[in-house]
């Protein structure tokens, strides 16, 4: 059997699908059709589980694969397939819904974009970008959200409600699936056999009265001799919480004051050169902002700036904005899905399936009103660095201009236009359809599938209380120039809140604030073949094979507002991105029985893969994987596999264009001592001895890079599954699995560490990262060049501990534990072990346990899962270093070595997680019922503060937020 494909086999792919079901229809091979590759239904005398093509009899592999059935995925008591993976002890961080991140802090230098909205799904911490994500065993589009154009799938788009189970391969599988299956694949398998209809409720909120969710479905489907069909509706709806309503996220750092808000402030924050007061010869800097309850035009005295005789004092961290009273604790989404699909036997031999999906997700995020930072050393590297202040605009109340030859900086908080809110609108479509079955040549019996699938992802982002800086720039400027312009308005960035109404009136605010829009898009379009079978016999059993033909492209692009792209955006600026790229590979998989029904070899089989991609950007790769399962006896079993992976570079990373993110540093020649080692680096460098950091965070250029390499991996496992006999009364199964696992990631796509690249060159100054670094003439970094490279690597190591156990049935009921746990030896990144540490609002615990706990009693059952997360350590350098403000001043971190800040750390203790759950199962006649209550978090184990994460004070990837969530369901099955 052979297919020959070329560039037309895309177009039209549903042809192709047809010609090739109707050929293998005409064949009339006489045999009972096997239903979907991915059946793995009782009356199918061989399965295929995740990790291998090759139709088995047997569950346990040779490839670790841990099944999530749909009871688990009930018992969580979550409705997100994102929630309810990241929870496994071997997943990482990974986005979701508690990130209030869209665009305020600029653009991952990957081109994905912020991914507001959206959750992933990350194995071994080796980011979401290398799991490989399949529904049914093929891959799901990535997702979209107005921001970039992902390299990852967004979990959101595939509702729990049309899930059967979820298998997780822990092991790399780029020899089976291709790229991206560097650290892992989820593979959610769909619902099918199902008659009847069922109808699911479920709602439930947080102890403190809010972030109420709610979900209602619909299933119905039934079945014949000859069909069977699926259809499922859902609506899930998750309610905000407000930022300011939870103790750690209330400031911008918990326990800090206002010390790390934000020098953006409403009275403003106005820094420039006076007159020369102090008599040295050189202008005096005045460092100013409005007194509280001062109305109209404030008063100036430039023979004593900020004296009693003006209506201004000097700036210091108390008069720092609050910017977390704004921010979103749960960011509110909400999400309406249709999925349907249906197979026919159209001979006995041949069958048709179809299916199909439509999903709308509405979320948002919000941020503080949006500051405008002005002048020379605001540091945007864009239109706002050049805005000065006329001396005719009518409300400037220093008498001359400032510009370029005294203007340092000027910071405002512009709370008349509101916050910023985001707002997404995403939809994604899937359809898929193919043809399967089997036949029979000589003795053997093949089975064969051919499909094709489309996936489209696309977003609008719409965005409210953003600024055109050029409008800005004019209304600040000359009176004449302003009011020669249609609809300029001379703007009040002066005079404070005062009586709470403002200085920016609604006509100000017309001119200066627009509504932007932006837009982003991701199709995937697939078309495989695949043939399964045994190819002759051998003295321990049927060598078997699979082998196939996959061909896919990839389209994308993100479009920003006309605004943004013209550079008048007083937001984070970026370009537009668009691209698209082709593959085509082809595979192999060999099972091969060594060894069978022998002393201390029950069973003992090979089995090999390579799979070849060829694609249009980079060029072709070729992947291997050896694994070896060897049961010694009936209850004893050792596998273990070694594997070569890859990634090719998404086309975010390749086409992005350059844009902007601003990261939290620090800047070691802020307030540098002279005559210090630093401050002699720091006086090299031309950063003045007057120059203060303003701002926490700094501009990273970032962009993508069409020459970019495919990401090249080795990995390897090494396990045992015992599971006995006892032959013990209270034991009807105990079983044990372990697996140690090693993946060693070469040519890593992506940025150096921009704070590494500050470091050095301060300690450095000939060093090439001093290169990278664009500072003003007063010392503010402008920006930090940062684009993309293959220059990372990354070697994890670590181990899997699994416990089963089920009693026997008693009179009181039964009882089943499932213990699992997860420990990294080892997380090396570009030589760094991040092992146990918190990092850019990343955690690696070297511990993550779940321990669930079920009890079965006639019509009753109750399960309790305890979920553990070992402590991390986190660094506190922060702009406030060496001052009484820092966190080691504060008392918030400790410092081995008092001499250098850059050493406190701080310690996220661990925590310990409590979940319940009561369910109840009413004698209805005609239906099936199940009634459940249940509370995650019971105890409410408090997040451990973080103070290096971006927002909300605690890191969301890896903690519970505050509070104890509590729900209650009604199942209803007719």
């Amino acid at each position: 059997m052979g297919i020959i494909m070329d560039k037309n086999f895309f177009f039209p792919p549903v042809k192709q699908l047809l010609v090739a079901g109707a050929v293998l229809t005409a064949l009339g091979f006489s045999n009972s059709t096997i239903a979907a590759e991915e059946d793995t239904s009782a009356d199918a005398e061989s399965i295929v589980i995740t990790g291998s093509r090759i139709r088995q009899a047997q569950a346990e592999g040779a490839n670790p694969v841990q099944v999530l059935d749909r009871e688990y995925l009930e018992q969580t008591g979550m409705k997100t397939v994102g929630d309810i993976l990241a929870r496994l002890p071997a997943a990482g961080s990974a986005l979701n819904t508690r990130f209030n991140s869209s665009g305020n802090f600029g653009f991952p230098p990957d081109g994905g974009g912020i991914g507001a909205g959206a959750s992933q799904v990350s194995l071994r911490h080796m980011n979401a970008k290398r799991t490989l994500v399949l529904v049914d065993g093929i891959r799901w589009v990535n997702g979209s959200s107005a921001s970039g154009v992902s390299n990852s799938v967004d979990l959101n788009t595939i509702p729990i409600s049309m899930i059967d189970r979820i298998e997780i391969l822990e092991d790399g599988a780029s020899s089976i699936y291709g790229s991206d299956a560097i650290a892992g694949v989820v593979n959610v398998i769909t619902r099918k056999d199902f008659d009847g209809m069922e109808f699911n409720a479920y709602g439930g909120m947080f102890d403190e009265g809010d972030g109420e969710t709610s979900q209602f479905d619909l299933a119905f489907g039934a079945s014949g001799d000859k069909h069977r069909v699926f259809f499922n509706v859902s609506h899930y709806e998750q309610e905000a919480v407000d930022s300011i309503e939870r103790e750690l996220s209330a400031l911008p750092l918990p326990n800090t004051g206002l010390t790390r808000g934000s020098s953006g402030t409403p009275q403003g924050r106005f820094l420039f050169f006076g007159q020369d007061n102090d008599g040295d010869g050189n202008p005096d800097v005045n460092n100013l902002t409005i007194n509280n309850g001062v109305t109209g035009m404030p008063t100036y005295d430039p023979n004593n700036p900020g004296g009693p005789n003006d209506d201004f004092h000097s700036f210091t961290n108390n008069d720092r904005y609050n910017y977390a009273e704004y921010n979103l604790y749960v960011t509110p989404s909400q999400r309406t899905s249709i999925f349907g699909q249906a197979d026919y036997q159209l001979t006995n031999s041949v069958n048709f399936y179809t299916k199909a999906l439509f999903n709308n997700r509405k979320s948002t995020n919000r941020a503080a009103p949006e500051p405008l930072f002005l002048g020379p050393d605001a540091g945007t590297g864009g239109l706002a660095d050049t805005v000065s202040i006329h001396e005719t605009n009518p409300y400037n109340p220093f008498g001359m201009t400032l510009d370029e030859n005294n203007l340092i900086f000027i910071g405002r908080r512009p709370i008349e236009g509101g916050p910023r809110i985001f707002k997404q609108n995403v939809d994604t479509t899937y359809v898929g359809m193919g043809f399967n079955g089997d036949f029979i040549a000589g003795d053997n019996s093949f089975y064969w599938d051919v499909n094709y699938t489309h996936g489209k992802n696309e977003a609008k982002q719409t965005t409210y209380g953003s600024y055109n800086i050029r409008h800005i720039k004019n209304a600040l400027g000359p009176l004449a120039d302003c009011q020669a312009l249609a609809g300029c308005v001379p703007l009040n960035i002066f005079g404070g809140q005062g009586n709470g109404s403002g200085t920016i009136t609604q006509d100000m605010l017309d001119y200066i604030q627009p509504v932007l829009t932006d837009q982003s898009e991701n199709v995937i379009d697939t078309i495989s073949a695949n043939i399964t079978g045994d190819l002759f016999e051998m003295p321990a059993g049927y060598a078997s094979f699979a082998a196939g033909i996959e061909s896919r492209e990839y389209r994308g692009f993100y479009q920003p507002d006309a605004l943004v792209v013209a550079g008048n955006s007083n937001g984070v600026p970026s370009s537009p991105t668009s691209g698209s790229y082709e593959v085509d590979e082809y595979y192999t998989e060999f099972r091969v029985p060594l060894l069978a029904n022998m002393s201390a070899a029950e069973e003992l089989t090979l089995t090999l893969a390579a799979r070849n991609s060829d694609y249009s950007t980079f060029g072709s790769e070729t992947t291997t994987k050896f694994g070896v399962l060897w049961r010694i006896t009936d209850s004893f079993m050792l596998r273990g596999s070694s594997s070569e992976g890859f990634r090719a570079p998404s086309i975010g990373e390749l086409f992005v264009s350059d844009s902007r993110f601003d990261e939290p540093l620090t800047d070691h020649c802020s307030n540098y001592v002279v005559g210090t080692p630093v401050g002699d680096n720091c006086a090299a460098l031309g950063v003045p001895d007057t120059y203060e950091q303003v701002n926490s965070q700094i501009s990273v250029i970032t962009g993508g890079n069409p020459q970019l390499a495919a990401e090249t991996s080795d990995s390897s496992t090494l396990g045992f599954v015992y599971s006995p006999e006892w032959n013990v009364d209270w034991i009807n199964t105990l079983d044990f699995k372990g697996t140690y696992y090693k993946h060693e990631l070469k040519d890593a796509i992506e940025p150096q560490n921009a704070q590494l690249k500050i470091d050095e060159c301060v300690a450095d100054i000939t060093s090439p990262f001093c290169d990278d670094i664009d500072r003003t003439a007063g010392g503010t970094i402008r920006a930090i060049d940062n684009r993309l490279v293959n220059i990372g690597s990354i070697e994890t190591s670590g181990y899997d501990i699994t416990v089963n156990y089920t009693s026997p049935q008693y009179d009181w009921g039964m009882l089943d534990v499932s213990w699992v746990n997860t420990f990294v030896d080892e997380y090396v990144e570009n030589g760094r072990d991040l092992a146990g540490r918190e990092e850019n609002n990343t955690g690696i615990p070297e511990w993550k346990s779940r321990l669930a706990m079920g009890w079965k009693y006639e019509n009753l059952s109750f399960n309790w899962t305890i979920r553990h997360v070992d402590s991390l350590t986190e660094s506190c350098s922060d702009f406030l270093n060496g001052t009484p403000d820092s966190l080691t001043a504060l008392g918030l971190c400790s410092n081995p070595n008092t001499a250098d800040e850059s050493l406190s750390t701080n310690e996220l203790d661990s925590r310990t997680y409590s979940d319940f759950q009561f369910s109840y199962f009413p004698e209805l006649e005609g239906m099936d019922m199940e009634l459940t209550v249940g509370v995650n978090n019971a105890f409410n184990a408090h997040p451990p503060a973080c103070y290096s994460c971006s927002l909300n004070g605690y890191d969301p990837s890896v903690y519970d937020p505050e509070g104890s969530f509590s729900y209650l369901s009604v199942k209803m099955k007719f």
